[in-house]
């Protein structure tokens, strides 16, 4: 541990009086505190405040300045004042308690279009969430600080989130072109202070793979089923996903063949949803599974 001795070290100005420090005790910064509600942050510097001729404290580097009021002269304090330093700082109190700055994350976030002229996709260069998260306005993203950061602005419709991707869909009284880089800045701004983009007790509405069936936990899935989410994870969804938008398996009709499916993100409501589901997952479904199959609705696309 450190042992300090003071020089007490006359200046230009009467008032002022430096006592020097053997070991410097701030390291780049310099503070002046005028009044004792200043000096919140040094503990140092309040205790000086104590004394009732003390009207400024100076802490730099490796010195302590003092201006005093004019009802005491130096030369009657300056001993004792020297001795109170000399304990306070070989007692290891502390003298300034900085506030902890968060460091920034490093992130990059850019703006990608989507096959829904409604809907942009803003991907980040880093994971985000740790699964599919879906908010269709403030009251439901009561979980997520950057949904609802976003539902403040009157042109935002929807929130979806991917591991890596904020999808936004917006009303009609904006156009992107006025509105993508506010939103861009927010989101990598939020990302970058390192906050959570959902709390993490929420519960992710993407299940685990053999499981991911929307509103319908611990159901006990068939054969087809299970097929159909194997097929849907491994050849739909990552192409939903480079669109800015999700989808899960609903249910499975054996008796009508029916897929019952739900498409999140950039996918819900988009106008070619339509074309993809019956040119895309419904041939991609018949051709693999034969005639288990006979139609994939979508129940909110």
């Amino acid at each position: 541990m450190k042992e300090y001795s003071i020089t007490v070290v006359e200046t230009t100005n009467p008032s002022i009086l430096k006592f020097e420090t053997n070991h410097f005790i701030t390291t780049g910064k310099n503070y002046e505190f005028k009044n004792i509600d200043e000096a919140q942050n040094s503990p140092l510097a309040q205790q000086l405040f104590y004394l009732p001729f003390i009207k400024t404290v100076y802490i730099s580097g490796n010195f302590i300045g003092l201006e005093r009021y004019d009802i005491v002269q130096w030369n009657d304090v300056k001993d004792e004042v020297a001795q109170q330093l000399v304990e306070y700082l070989n007692a290891g109190e502390p003298i300034i308690i900085e506030e902890e700055k968060k460091t920034k994350v490093a992130v990059t976030v850019y703006a990608e279009v989507t096959p829904n002229p409604s809907t942009m996709k803003f991907v980040a260069s880093r994971k985000i969430v740790p699964a599919t998260f879906e908010f269709k306005n403030i009251d439901e993203a009561k979980d997520s600080e950057l949904a609802k950061a976003l539902f403040q602005f009157p042109f935002v419709k929807q929130v979806f989130f991917d591991e890596n991707y904020v999808s936004v869909t917006k009303f009609d009284v904006a156009e992107w072109d006025d509105i993508t880089m506010e939103l861009r800045e927010l989101i990598r701004d939020f990302i970058a202070d390192g906050k959570d983009v959902v709390s993490l007790d929420i519960k992710a509405q993407h299940k685990p793979k053999a499981t991911q069936v929307e509103n319908q936990p611990e159901v006990n899935l068939d054969d087809t089923s299970l097929e159909i989410i194997d097929i849907l994870e491994e050849y739909v969804k990552p192409a939903v996903a480079s669109d800015g938008g999700n989808i899960l398996f609903k249910s499975y009709d054996k008796e009508s063949k029916t897929v019952n499916v739900i498409l999140q993100g950039a996918c819900s409501g988009c106008p070619s949803s339509t074309f993809t589901l019956k040119n895309g997952i419904e041939t991609m479904l018949k051709n693999m599974m034969g005639d288990r199959i006979n139609e994939v609705v979508a129940l909110n696309g």
